[in-house]
């Protein structure tokens, strides 16, 4: 689906759709912090592969009229869903090193700039206009000021070590996101359905998740307050957040996409702060109130900029 085609008000529709997808993978930290006894990579493998499940069985009958083309794209599947599987775990076990907000604002702030390159590298397009830059700028501002907040207030004499894989472990996941976001708005574009695209990339990135609990899933169902967390994680946050954010993908570019996703770590650090406990000082808050600015200038974006 070529963007040239698309209206208006279907951008807007995309984007906004993103959003909500930004806004219910933003309560998977807190959420996650419900279960402390599970391991991190066993809340992401079973979130992300149950998750992805679901969404190959929804769009069985477009993955089967769409099955000749993405044979033609096997290379792109396979490394769209490797992403898909180291995703989670990278993502969830850079929470619980760094911190909700740390982890989740390193892993979300560098997916934008992660995309954009791949996009102009091996798509060969290039839509950083003035507004995204300066809206790029914003948020690369917001999530410095974030970061650096959440880290004055936490124990750095301690929990150096931790904090520090935890941030690299945070960049995997944002590289990651960026090349399955890129994987799957590459596959639209030729032609495939935008249901059939998540679903075959989810479906194979769970066939590489779900036999990895058999070595990280104790305690998983062990009582009714574990199986209440990954149940969420699996069909909220997973489930319905994919299918919002691959609807996006149809009017929006991956860059786009993964750059109005910087609403995450917002959702993320204030429920951090109102449920976990933990503290943001004031530059935080100023962080937020950039990366706001940031997304009202990509939701304000004239269509003519997308494209």
């Amino acid at each position: 689906m070529s963007l040239n085609n698309i209206s208006e008000k279907q951008i807007k529709n995309g984007r906004f759709a993103v959003l909500l997808a930004a806004i219910l993978w933003g309560t998977t930290g807190t959420v996650a912090s419900f279960a402390p006894q599970l391991s991190p990579l066993a809340i992401g493998a079973f979130a992300m592969g149950i998750g992805g499940l679901l969404q190959a069985m929804i769009a069985r009958k477009k993955l089967i009229s769409d099955i000749d083309k993405l044979l033609t794209v096997k290379r792109e599947l396979l490394i769209g869903a490797l992403a898909v599987a180291i995703y989670p775990l990278a993502f969830y076990t850079a929470m619980q090193f760094s911190g909700i907000t740390i982890g989740t604002v390193i892993s979300i702030a560098t997916a934008p700039f992660a995309t954009v390159l791949l996009e102009r590298l091996l798509s060969k397009k290039n839509h950083m206009d003035r507004r995204w830059q300066v809206s790029v700028g914003l948020g690369v501002i917001g999530v410095v000021l974030l970061t650096y907040s959440e880290g004055m207030s936490a124990q750095y004499d301690q929990q150096n070590a931790l904090k520090f894989i935890g941030a690299l472990l945070g960049l995997l996941a944002g590289l990651t996101y960026a090349i399955y976001s890129w994987v799957a708005r590459s596959l639209i574009e030729k032609g495939i359905q935008s249901e059939s695209a998540m679903g075959s990339l989810f479906a194979l990135g769970a066939a590489i998740l779900i036999p990895s609990l058999f070595f990280t899933g104790e305690n998983l169902f062990s009582n009714l307050n574990n199986i209440l967390v990954v149940s969420y994680m699996a069909l909220v946050p997973m489930f319905i957040g994919y299918l919002a954010f691959g609807f996006g993908l149809r009017y929006v570019h991956a860059s786009r996409a993964t750059l109005l996703t910087l609403f995450e770590p917002v959702v993320a650090a204030v429920l951090a702060v109102s449920v976990v406990g933990e503290h943001i000082a004031f530059s935080g808050w100023l962080g937020m109130l950039l990366i706001i600015t940031c997304l009202f200038l990509q939701t304000r974006a004239k269509s003519t900029t997308v494209i």
